[in-house]
């Protein structure tokens, strides 16, 4: 990774091609549980949770921090009062961002993965201020001033429409800044970014995406139950992976936004029926293969396609926006068949197939209770890359990680045991 911020709650560990097994005790508490980085660089940097910090350290190819650290995000950090009670770590791998944030407070678990393209100001602008957007939104569903952790009742609907009700405003907000400074910079209006958020609260998981990161679930099954599961989860990718003791379901509980889904090529052609290249090479407008993402102006709207130099502008016809940031939304309840979840970027699935991905966590997770399955994944993905270019896993480490992109697509991986870890790692 090209960096790792967080608070003391949090740690990081150099990547290994030899897992490093160093872990912290299991605890009741979120607050007590260890989070592991895998980035290559060693040691962290500590810091309070506040979003005008996340864009400090993208370097100069960062267009929209200045502006966002002293407008959007000095007003979204005061809609988190109490700072001091969250513990939060965030990272970088190319154009991937990872934002974890465990709140004390509000007793829930946050994870953004946000695998940007075309440049690094949309996940740099989502790590400073969806959260804080997500967090305001939720002001009356899951907290209120008076008691910010109460027993509320369940209103699972009011809570992925407020994921998705901060998504929006967050979207709307870095477009007005684009807007803003498209003719100066008019490669804004190209880059983008696919976001993948869970909130965790108690047994409720919420999850929102945009784009083809992925959420999938490893779910324990006895023969009565198997069933059961499979008609409830009718629509969503389920595999099952045999270990000789007992089956393991592999259940992708997000949908993947990209032209490999038939029904999503098929929804952009209807909505552009006077544009016979809408879909062009698997690709929408031969440009992208998400059908969905955050930004990415020149494909919604022609005034931004128009800004950009002439070698990058697609044949814009009509005024109907080609990607949409509408996200696909989901909650689960927690049931004690649930093993873990694996959070990830696309670029896991260069090299593993969900259940591949589900089987090597559960065996190392079996073999290796102290290690580090996020960084497990994340240095078989190198090493699947490093054969594929017939050299070894060090000569490919060697490699600047810009470089490396035509081995391998930046990796973000978060596991999380539902029996009390998590682990974080990409590259």
């Amino acid at each position: 990774a090209a960096g790792f911020e967080s608070s003391i709650s949090f740690s990081s560990v150099p990547l290994q091609p030899v897992p490093r097994f160093s872990s912290g005790p299991l605890s009741s508490s979120l607050a007590d549980r260890r989070f592991l980085s895998g980035p290559i660089e060693r040691g962290f940097l500590s810091g309070p949770i506040d979003p005008r910090s996340a864009s400090t350290s993208t370097g100069s190819s960062n267009l929209i921090g200045s502006s966002n650290r002293t407008t959007d995000s000095s007003d979204s950090s005061d809609s988190i009062p109490n700072r001091s009670n969250l513990h939060w770590a965030q990272g970088k791998a190319g154009e991937d961002r990872v934002h974890v944030v465990v709140s004390d407070e509000h007793a829930w678990l946050f994870v953004g993965i946000y695998d940007g393209f075309n440049g690094p100001d949309a996940p740099d602008y989502l790590l400073s201020n969806l959260y804080p957007a997500i967090h305001s939104e939720l002001k009356g569903i899951l907290w209120d001033d008076d008691s910010p952790n109460p027993n509320w009742p369940e209103n699972h609907l009011a809570v992925l429409k407020a994921l998705w009700k901060a998504l929006k405003k967050t979207e709307e907000a870095y477009l007005g800044i684009t807007d803003k400074m498209v003719m100066e910079n008019p490669e804004l209006a190209l880059m983008g970014s696919c976001v993948l958020v869970m909130l965790m609260k108690g047994e409720d998981v919420y999850l929102m995406n945009v784009g083809d990161s992925r959420a999938v679930l490893a779910q324990r099954l006895d023969f009565y139950s198997r069933n059961s599961i499979e008609k409830e989860n009718q629509g969503l990718e389920m595999m099952m992976i045999t270990d000789g003791l007992h089956d393991l379901a592999a259940l992708q509980l997000t949908i993947d936004h990209s032209t490999c889904v038939h029904e999503e090529v098929e929804r952009i052609r209807d909505e552009h029926p006077d544009d016979a290249c809408a879909i062009v090479n698997d690709r929408v407008k031969g440009s992208l293969n998400v059908t969905r993402a955050f930004g990415a102006g020149f494909l919604k709207q022609p005034k931004w396609n128009n800004a950009l130099l002439e070698v990058f502008r697609i044949d814009y016809i009509g005024n109907k926006p080609y990607l949409s940031c509408t996200p696909s939304l989901y909650h689960h309840k927690i049931s004690s068949k649930d093993r873990f979840l694996i959070l990830s970027s696309d670029g896991l699935y260069q090299y593993f197939t969900n259940d591949e991905a589900v089987s090597r966590v559960e065996l190392f997770i079996t073999m290796c209770p102290e290690g580090d399955p996020a960084q497990h994944l994340v240095e078989e993905v190198l090493f699947r890359a490093a054969a594929k270019a017939g050299m070894e896993f060090h000569e490919l480490l060697e490699i600047p990680q810009g470089d490396r992109r035509r081995y391998h697509d930046d990796v973000s991986i978060i596991v999380i045991s539902l029996e009390g870890r998590i682990w974080r790692s990409c590259v």
